[in-house]
């Protein structure tokens, strides 16, 4: 190489548009949750960033426990790349969102992550459950009872009309990471009604989304779990239209 060829080189870097050029996607997490952070790495389409942060609260769920995600959303929020910006911001947590409440927790997501547009879990199994058609749905999730009959007055605010609920009663994150998918396809078929159009089973902490198409094949209807709901409103919300296949009807259809 010669002098002149190397100058020109090291006089000049050269750009492109980087990893993220598509959109830039922020997630605010609870402090010991261990599936959405890989589920959604995984799955990401090229060209869209995914960057996280967490949230302090107490290690039991509970409403009480998740209610005090409120007091550090903004935090959590604008600790997300605070000098580059997002496109979309979102609450990943089924259950934080209906502890806080859906408009309070985009509220707080907005302020520490200003300009970008603020989501919710519970917000994007909502829109999932309403772009699928969604009229009588079955309910399973990890939760305690008290927790599961929250989740349950929240869908039926939505409109929707849940003939079964089930919760596993399970406490802590720790328990929930490690629910077998190969269990959440049996127990998506014993918490299946006949007169069910769509199975829900709630839980960013769950391993739903690695079965979820399998379980639609298997019962015959749709079903949503939270983070394929969850991937499928952050990258329309940012103006990204991929359909995914393997992830079951709505990141395929919708």
């Amino acid at each position: 190489m010669t002098e002149a060829a190397r100058a020109a080189i090291l006089d000049e870097v050269r750009f492109d548009e980087g990893r993220n050029a598509r959109a830039k996607i922020g997630f605010v997490l609870i402090p010991n949750e261990q599936t959405i952070e890989e589920d959604m790495l995984k799955y990401m389409p090229p060209g869209v960033g995914a960057y996280f942060s967490r949230a302090p609260m107490p290690r039991d769920i509970t409403s009480d426990s998740l209610a005090q995600l409120k007091q550090s959303l903004a935090a959590a929020a604008g600790r997300i790349l605070p000098d580059d910006g997002l496109d979309v911001v979102t609450l990943g947590c089924t259950s934080g969102t209906v502890a806080v409440g859906e408009a309070v927790a985009c509220s707080e997501l907005e302020k520490g992550a200003k300009g970008a547009v603020a989501s919710t879990l519970a917000g994007a199994v909502r829109k999932a459950l309403a772009a699928m058609g969604a009229a009588k749905i079955v309910l399973g999730s990890p939760y305690v009872p008290e927790l599961n009959a929250r989740m349950v007055r929240y869908l039926e605010d939505a409109g929707f009309e849940v003939l079964r609920a089930h919760g596993m009663g399970l406490n802590y994150d720790t328990e929930m990471i490690r629910v077998s998918p190969e269990y959440l396809m049996d127990y998506a078929r014993a918490i299946d009604h006949p007169e069910a159009d769509t199975v829900l089973l709630s839980c960013g902490a769950l391993r739903s989304i690695d079965v979820i198409d399998r379980i639609e094949q298997a019962l015959g209807k749709p079903a949503i779990c939270s983070n394929q709901a969850m991937l499928w409103d952050v990258l329309r919300l940012a103006g990204v239209q991929d359909r995914l296949e393997g992830l079951g009807r709505l990141l395929r259809e919708h």
